[in-house]
């Protein structure tokens, strides 16, 4: 199929759906940075800057893709919703949809959206997307981990169609698949040492969902307490991969930009795999079996997966595991070996944990404090 990708961000979604047999011809990002990465990565795509003066699509795309942007449904940012100046955006491709009449129509973003508000944005996509004649749709949370790469990062993908059934393409398959226990000293654990108050985004074999950096554009790398007990930042080069992307995707964005802007970037993608499997379950529908079928609730957070039949809204009981593809251990994934989170870093998380009520991993602060007095300055270790 052809693919029109909106948001196109650093080609998540077009690569991963390029692995799966389809072909992009048209990219639309706004972004330097990410536009840098567009050009290099994928030199012969017709590239668009504003979705906002997207007036048309060639009448042969057959599937329009778009990981919209989450600042407004995030759990970490304004939280304002499709009001928000940016996360609202999603009304363009909404316009698209009406105007151009796609086959097919991808949509990806973060869970939060299906209990903000009450779920309100994806209550008031679903309801555009029935305006539209024809068109049936299905949603599903889906998690990067069980796609073969170890890093936890749910997000929740919509896929509409006038062609076919969405859910035989989102929800036809569901895969046992045990999650790792905590092992310290065993294997590695990944959380946010920019957190220990409220949070810690807490990971084992596997770094917890790599962001997009801070509201005011700091970069934000999760740490990983190794079996060896040292606490790393990975290297930008192991985070574009936890993404599905080869080492230093991202660097042509340093050709307009500085080099911690590619973090943002990796942080605000599609997961490759994620993207792929969708894509081959485009061209290679499954059947949704409709015992997962349950009521759909007409006020309050949504369910994790739903399907609309062209009649009636069904939620669905699904995992976010549609298949098992087990990743290899994060300790023997990283293949650089990133940065000693320093002492500095160390002890403020350390003192974040200390007026927390959160509860931690048995042996997890202890192995902190030992790595708090490895870093120390050499007078300080010494008095230790």
């Amino acid at each position: 199929m052809k693919v029109a990708g909106l948001f196109a961000g650093i080609g998540g979604f077009e690569l991963g759906l390029q692995q799966a047999g389809h072909r992009a011809e048209l990219l639309c990002e706004i972004l330097p940075t990410a536009r840098a990465v567009l050009r290099t990565r994928f030199p012969d795509l017709e590239l668009t800057s504003d979705v906002r003066e997207l007036d048309s699509l060639s009448a042969d795309i057959d599937v329009v893709c778009a990981g919209f942007p989450c600042q407004d449904l995030s759990q970490a940012g304004q939280t304002l919703g499709l009001d928000g100046e940016r996360s609202g955006l999603v009304g363009q491709v909404l316009r698209l949809l009406r105007s151009e009449r796609p086959e097919w129509l991808i949509i990806e973003n973060v869970p939060f959206m299906l209990q903000l508000r009450g779920g309100d944005a994806m209550r008031r996509i679903v309801d555009a997307i029935e305006d539209v004649p024809g068109y049936c749709w299905a949603w599903r949370v889906l998690d990067t981990f069980a796609f073969g790469l170890p890093q936890r990062r749910e997000r929740v993908y919509l896929v509409a169609s006038r062609v076919g059934d969405p859910a035989d393409v989102l929800l036809a398959d569901q895969a046992e698949f045990e999650r790792p226990l905590t092992s310290l000293g065993q294997l590695a654990h990944g959380f946010y040492w920019t957190e220990g108050r409220g949070g810690l985004g807490w990971a084992v074999d596997a770094v917890p969902t790599l962001k997009n950096g801070s509201t005011i554009g700091i970069p934000s790398p999760p740490a990983i307490l190794l079996p060896d007990g040292r606490i790393v930042k990975p290297d930008l080069r192991d985070a574009e991969r936890l993404q599905g992307f080869a080492p230093d995707w991202t660097l042509p964005a340093e050709d307009v930009a500085k080099r911690s802007a590619r973090w943002g970037l990796v942080g605000s993608a599609v997961s490759v795999p994620v993207a792929a499997w969708v894509g081959e379950r485009l061209a290679r529908p499954g059947r949704y079996e409709r015992r997962r079928d349950r009521a759909f609730p007409t006020i309050g957070k949504l369910p994790r997966a739903a399907r609309y039949d062209g009649k009636t809204r069904h939620a669905v009981h699904i995992g976010a595991e549609p298949i098992a593809a087990r990743a290899v251990h994060l300790a023997d994934f990283l293949d650089h070996p990133g940065d000693l989170l320093s002492y500095r870093a160390t002890a403020g998380f350390l003192a974040r944990t200390r007026v927390a009520k959160l509860r931690f991993q048995d042996g997890f602060i202890r192995a902190v404090e030992n790595h708090l007095a490895a870093m120390a300055p050499p007078p300080e270790r010494a008095a230790a």
